[in-house]
């Protein structure tokens, strides 16, 4: 506990810093991000069997973060660079006597960088979602920032309510194969956090808190198939985290695992819903 009490007062100060600065930096801290979990999740992969070209699928990985936090009007000419990246790690198996080898580190480096590289998405969501309405308790924020905020807090919700509630009342459990300490309680603990917190998020944007019914479970339900897929991943490697970077936490990819579901899925309801 004490280890994880220090990670937080370590690591949560730069977190709030790049959020109050706004974009670039946003998108500059989630392809940092992306950078540091795609070297994570390539190492998982390797241990589990799956071969993949680690450097490139890094450099791809903080790619596809950057296209996805890039401005609309250069989404177009972003998106070209993950085409190229496609294409460069398929070339870049052609030295491979095995086919079969091949084709498998090929498929290999644009999965992980596609898993991770999701993270960009989250500065997505702020850019793609509308104004926040003058005069809303959270207009001050700006939108990229409260949008934002929606999200992180949104997931943060979930995983402390479904950690505390699981604790306590947790004993049926579920995929126990995939991740021993899920069980139903805890998620609808967890289901229940996140949409009381994104109603009144919602609120501070002047948006309807009604629509946190729907969203708040979307939200939470992403947030646990991120937990699980990387539990999943996890698994197959036969590790306990992703890595000992953060003392108490694990890696970055236990960190941000959530986030790489419930960030599309919460960027399209916005865009759909509210737009």
């Amino acid at each position: 506990m004490r280890e994880r009490a220090g990670s937080a007062i370590v690591f949560v100060p730069p977190l709030v810093v790049i959020l109050v600065l706004g974009m670039p930096w946003i998108a500059i801290g989630l392809a940092i991000l992306a950078a540091l979990g795609a070297r994570e999740a390539f190492r998982l992969l390797e241990a589990a069997g799956q071969p993949a070209q680690h450097l490139l699928g890094v450099v791809f990985a903080t790619t596809i973060a950057l296209e996805a936090a890039a401005p609309a009007t250069l989404a177009d000419k972003a998106a070209l660079l993950i085409a190229v990246g496609v294409v460069l790690a398929a070339v870049g198996t052609f030295s491979r006597r095995d086919p079969r080898e091949a084709l498998a580190m090929w498929v290999g480096t644009v999965f992980g960088a596609v898993y991770v590289g999701q993270i960009g998405l989250v500065a997505r969501l702020g850019l793609a979602a509308p104004e926040v309405a003058a005069g809303a308790p959270l207009a001050m924020l700006g939108s990229v920032r409260a949008w934002i905020l929606l999200l992180v807090l949104g997931v943060w919700a979930f995983d402390t309510g479904a950690f505390l509630v699981g604790r306590s009342w947790g004993r049926q459990r579920f995929l126990e194969h995939i991740s021993p300490s899920k069980t139903y309680a805890g998620l609808v603990g967890g289901l229940v956090a996140s949409t009381v917190v994104i109603g009144l998020v919602l609120y501070g944007l002047g948006q309807s808190p009604l629509q946190a019914v729907i969203l708040g479970p979307l939200t939470g339900l992403a947030a646990q198939a991120g937990d699980l897929a990387e539990s999943m991943l996890k698994r197959a490697a036969g590790a306990k985290d992703a890595s000992d970077l953060i003392p108490g936490h694990g890696g970055v990819l236990d960190r941000i695992d959530s986030f790489l579901f419930a960030a599309p899925v919460m960027t399209l309801y916005v865009v759909a819903v509210f737009r």
